[in-house]
């Protein structure tokens, strides 16, 4: 239960986050340097638990930290 609360805020944070940078799934990804279908699958739930490295790449190409990636 809890890990699924944890996956809805991640998707719930990457998705307000990509609006607030005004940025498309495609520039984020390239952005992050990471593929289509990984950014896809973590913001629909699909990937319940992603790599650090991706979180990392992620709050990188978004600019925050990863807390608030996560959190």
């Amino acid at each position: 239960m809890l890990k699924k609360n944890k996956e809805s805020k991640i998707a719930e944070n990457l998705k307000k986050l990509k609006k607030e940078h005004r940025l498309s799934q495609s520039d984020l990804c390239k952005k992050a340097d990471l593929a289509y279908h990984t950014v896809a699958k973590i913001e629909n739930g699909a990937t319940p638990d992603p790599r650090i490295s991706t979180i990392i790449k992620l709050a990188g190409a978004l600019q925050v930290p990863i807390d608030e990636l996560v959190n």
